[in-house]
């Protein structure tokens, strides 16, 4: 099982954990939107014992093992998109995502 990131996205989470301290960027899933779940980024002050850590690039992520299983195999970038800079997805375990864009189906 592996999660890797691309290096904008490894440099982006070393920035945000110099400015706002933790041990990682915490990635998961919740409910939402009509395809059913969205992903999730926090950051992560600690590992939990049913958590799994990843690290790419030089940057760490965390990962619950619930979430774990939709996120398996996936690289995350980081992009900027107009005004607006986000962390993207790529995951080969998606089988339909919404028209929006805010929500994925496994």
């Amino acid at each position: 099982m592996a999660i890797t990131l691309t290096d904008k996205a490894a440099q982006r989470v070393q920035k945000l954990l110099a400015k706002q301290g933790g041990v990682g960027l915490r990635l998961g899933l919740r409910k939402a939107g009509c395809a059913g779940q969205a992903y999730t980024f926090d950051i992560a002050q600690d590992i939990g014992e049913g958590d799994s850590v990843f690290e790419s690039n030089g940057a760490k992520v965390v990962v619950d093992r619930a979430s774990l299983l939709f996120l398996d195999g996936s690289q995350l970038d980081y992009a900027k998109e107009g005004m607006n800079e986000v962390f993207k997805f790529n995951n080969p375990n998606e089988k339909s995502a919404c028209g929006c864009g805010e929500s994925v189906n496994f």
